[in-house]
């Protein structure tokens, strides 16, 4: 996986094509482009986008998040309180943070981005890998196989099953 140095500043301030992270004065590129990896980004997005209003959230994909004065990370898809601020950049943590598994995606890369969200007080962080249609509940740091994620005390979930079904009677059409 390829880095350059660069500032903060100079981050913050450049738009990448595609996006990358930012780790203590490296840019990181993120595995994206691959269709599988794309529709089930836009299918994740798209579940939580549907119930944004009923649930107080606010769901984006692939939003800077400034964990640390020298790391941004970009989730794949960002689920935010409703009441949180919109910023730029966002500085608090979201309440969901999603990662779409690409093909090329490493274990070990991925768990340092976890520790990262959990670091910066994301209470759920969830891996989607598309490829065999799995799921990951990553919130305390271990990888817990979940076909449905839930929190607790609220309406808020996803259902792999019901995801991938609908998206499955999309491609069909």
């Amino acid at each position: 996986m390829a880095t350059t140095a660069v500032s903060i500043e100079e981050y913050l301030s450049t738009a990448y094509e595609p996006d990358m992270d930012y780790v203590d004065g490296q840019l990181e590129e993120r595995n994206v482009g691959e269709y599988e990896h794309n529709i089930a980004q836009w299918a994740v997005l798209n579940w939580f986008r549907q119930h944004d209003k009923e649930w107080r959230t606010r769901s984006v994909q692939e939003q800077r998040t400034r964990l640390t004065p020298s790391r941004v990370r970009i989730p794949d898809v960002s689920v935010f309180p409703r009441e949180l601020p919109v910023e730029r950049v966002f500085t608090q943590p979201q309440l969901i943070a999603i990662e779409v598994l690409s093909p090329e995606d490493r274990h070990s890369r991925m768990d340092k981005k976890i520790r990262n969200y959990i670091d910066f007080g994301v209470r759920h962080v969830w891996v989607v890998d598309p490829a065999t249609r799995t799921g990951w509940d990553c919130s305390d740091g271990n990888w817990l196989r979940k076909e449905r994620f839930e929190l607790a005390g609220s309406p808020i979930y996803l259902s792999l099953t019901e995801l991938f079904a609908e998206l499955d009677e999309d491609e069909a059409n």
